[in-house]
């Protein structure tokens, strides 16, 4: 499902078009993960489990990356809209998900019919990480640089494309094993989305009736513009099974699957 290497790159930088943001900005929706509780929007439960790099709060090797993102999350928290449209999430949990599991009433419901369904996902992943981890043969750091900012139907994120082939074919391959794996498709997981290496910055919270969407996208590219003069580096070099209860923190206990590249 997952693109090659040259469709990614013409994918990912077409999102950041002014002209993206124009089309994007017509499509924007409120997110359910965040809802107003007292006038303050706050996340609601959404339970899963995902593959993911450390969040940035326990992240030195981009340490640098993280707070250049929280910068840019500043600023787009300042830009001239309704207080309540963008929603942002704690700078302590960016990160860069590999591999979407499982989450909401599908995970819900896989614990409902299996008891055992967290021992069995953890017990089935631990494998597959060792496994991989041997056939690896390669230790060249895996980089990636952010492209720009780009909107989603839910969310506004920043995009990441690869240094080159190389480091795009190692996490594709890594999640061809992760999705092709029988034990993991007989818990129920399979791929939903091609892989779009985003950092999530912020959720839509409510959308005014009269949002000018075409201003809201031009203050959006003229941002990416601002951006484009100063994009920070990314390296990959560690996959972990998190689970989360809501889109606010992502967990590990220490014995939990760790894929070190």
């Amino acid at each position: 499902m997952d693109d090659n290497y040259q469709t990614y790159l013409n994918r990912l930088a077409r999102l950041t078009l002014p002209e993206a943001y124009r089309s994007q900005a017509q499509h924007i929706q409120e997110s359910s993960k965040f809802q107003a509780n007292s006038g303050v929007r706050q996340a609601v439960p959404f339970p899963g489990y995902t593959l993911m790099t450390p969040p940035a709060e326990e992240e030195s090797e981009n340490s640098a990356f993280y707070a250049k993102l929280q910068i840019y999350q500043q600023e787009l928290l300042q830009l001239p809209v309704n207080r309540d449209l963008i929603v942002p999430v704690p700078p302590a949990s960016f990160h860069l998900t590999l591999a979407d599991l499982i989450w909401d009433n599908a995970y819900l419901d896989a614990c409902e019919k299996n008891p055992k369904f967290d021992n069995e996902l953890r017990s089935c992943l631990a494998q597959i990480f060792q496994q991989y981890q041997q056939l690896m043969t390669r230790n060249h750091p895996i980089q990636w640089q952010m492209l720009g900012l780009i909107l989603m139907p839910r969310a506004v994120a920043v995009c990441l494309v690869p240094e080159n082939e190389r480091c795009y074919e190692e996490i594709i391959q890594f999640r061809r094993t992760i999705y092709q794996n029988p034990k993991l498709i007989a818990l129920g997981i399979e791929q939903h989305y091609h892989f779009t290496a985003h950092i999530t910055l912020a959720y839509f919270g409510e959308i005014p009736s009269d949002l000018d969407r075409t201003s809201f996208s031009t203050m959006f590219s003229e941002l990416n513009q601002q951006w484009l003069l100063s994009l920070p580096q990314f390296s990959l070099d560690r996959v972990e099974l998190r689970k989360f209860d809501d889109m606010t923190r992502y967990y590990r206990e220490p014995d939990w699957p760790v894929l070190d590249f």
